[in-house]
């Protein structure tokens, strides 16, 4: 496992939505195994706390703190509590999103904008806020959870979701070669077919139809989008920026 003692992640959107482990809770635990002190930030105090009693418990250092991406403010506070908790951030994990399947036709403005909002513009304010921070400190990674429908259709109406998230992936892409001289790193990683909480709300009824899409025969794990997020927040990583990586068991080589 990749060594990220000294290094501390600030995790935003580490809750889940439901009983099974969500990709931002998972990354919050991975990233604690790694050795990395651990700001756990949900919209949902309760869970953000949760996560961080069970980083804890499993021997981990953390925090949790309630905290909106889309409020400004909110961000800012997030910042300065993992700060005071522990130090600097050194690792800035992306991981709210929400996808809202909705047509064309049918998605209202206040939707699209709502897309844009949690997607898009609450990942400008987080990193808005903690790359001047990783600068200071002398350098840090950040992981944006993006998605594969950023960059092929996932088979599901969702061109707010697809929209915000090709978006995700050339915002990532601006970060990474502009704060590259200054020890900061930015990379995404883009989950395909992964069994999760949010999308087992949604699809509950396709689950044995979402496996068979892939190359792989079944769904990923949340712990495969963690495990990518520690390896690129990682030294192992040192000379991977600006990429967008694919876990997706082949999925977007396929189509």
């Amino acid at each position: 496992m990749p060594d990220l003692r000294g290094r501390v992640a600030v995790v935003f959107g580490a809750g889940s939505s439901g009983a099974a482990i969500s990709n931002g809770r998972a990354a919050a635990l991975a990233y604690a195994a790694a050795g990395a002190a651990v700001v756990a930030v949900d919209r949902d105090s309760q869970q953000a706390e949760l996560t961080a009693r069970l980083v804890v418990e499993q021997g981990g250092r953390a925090t949790g703190v309630g905290a909106d991406v889309t409020v400004e403010d909110d961000v800012v506070v997030a910042l300065d509590a993992a700060a005071g908790a522990f130090g600097p951030v050194t690792i800035l994990h992306n991981n709210v999103g929400v996808a809202t399947p909705v047509g064309l036709v049918d998605l209202s403005r206040a939707e699209w904008d709502a897309a844009l909002a949690v997607n898009v513009s609450g990942v400008f304010l987080t990193c808005k806020h903690a790359v001047p921070r990783m600068v200071a400190a002398g350098g840090g990674a950040v992981v944006n959870v993006s998605s594969v429908a950023a960059i092929r259709h996932p088979g599901y109406d969702y061109p707010g979701y697809m929209a915000a998230k090709a978006a995700v992936d050339q915002l990532t892409v601006s970060v990474a070669l502009t704060y590259a001289a200054h020890g900061v790193r930015a990379n995404a990683v883009l989950p395909g077919l992964i069994d999760t909480p949010l999308v087992g709300d949604q699809l509950a009824d396709e689950a044995a139809a979402r496996a068979r899409r892939s190359p792989t025969g079944r769904c990923g794990t949340p712990w495969d989008v963690a495990n990518a997020a520690v390896f690129l927040a990682s030294d192992d990583a040192a000379y991977v920026n600006g990429v967008c990586l694919p876990v997706d068991g082949g999925l977007t080589a396929r189509c």
